[in-house]
């Protein structure tokens, strides 16, 4: 059942280890659903004897046609969820913002730590090129560029996620940030994270950047070269 299930399935898996949490999240695509629903205790017995020795306080494997569970521990406890923010960010700014538009560095998103672009104030770079930034760098001052220019501050921006999040029905999910960075009310659970990469995903927009190895950017008017930190594409 094991080579079967490798063979014929398109396993979308995204590690994701953060200080402190360590959480992994898989993806499970074109299942076949009434195999699927014939052998579900084989089929979990398998994924958990595979998945038995991470090291992982929670994780889910899902059907990402049904969204149904196959297995997890500790799915439902909600956890910060760091860089995985940028997900709902990236969502937020592809259906609600013209992404050839071009925008200007404020000196708070510049001032941005942790991993970056590496944009200055007063730089000017087109909200698509933001996005790559955002999603192959993990730069947390594209997420606060992006988040002033739609929400008009990070606060304002948090609304928009939040209200995503209640329309995804992510009810144990709430964002005070765009980035991840550390805030005691910023949180998700594995199964949420799930249900809110399958949707992202579903996008072919979002799809497209976060399948990029490599692209080159525009920085005012000047080419950047920038490689995609997710090894998984390698």
């Amino acid at each position: 059942m094991k080579k079967i299930l490798y063979k014929s399935i398109f396993i979308f898996c995204f590690v994701f280890i953060f200080l402190q949490v360590c959480s992994t999240y898989i993806f499970a695509d074109d299942l076949d659903t009434e195999t699927i629903d014939n052998s579900s205790i084989n089929v979990s017995a398998n994924i958990s004897n595979d998945l038995s020795s991470i090291n992982s306080r929670s994780y889910v494997v899902i059907d990402r046609n049904s969204e149904r569970i196959l297995i997890g521990k500790n799915e439902t406890q909600k956890r910060k969820m760091a860089s995985t923010t940028k997900i709902m960010t990236a969502t937020v700014i592809i259906e609600n913002c013209n992404l050839d538009e071009t925008i200007e560095i404020s000196k708070k998103a510049a001032g941005t730590g942790g991993s970056r672009l590496g944009l200055k104030t007063g730089d000017k770079i087109t909200i698509r090129d933001l996005l790559y930034g955002l999603m192959l760098c993990s730069g947390n001052d594209a997420a606060v560029a992006l988040a002033e220019h739609a929400g008009g501050s990070i606060e304002g921006f948090a609304e928009l996620m939040n209200r995503k999040a209640t329309e995804l029905h992510l009810d144990n999910t709430h964002f005070e940030t765009p980035h991840g960075l550390d805030s005691d009310n910023h949180y998700t659970t594995a199964y949420e994270l799930a249900i809110l990469s399958n949707y992202a995903l579903k996008n072919e927009t979002f799809s497209k950047i976060v399948g990029t190895k490599n692209c080159t950017i525009s920085i005012n008017g000047y080419p950047k070269n920038i490689s995609n930190t997710n090894e998984l594409l390698r």
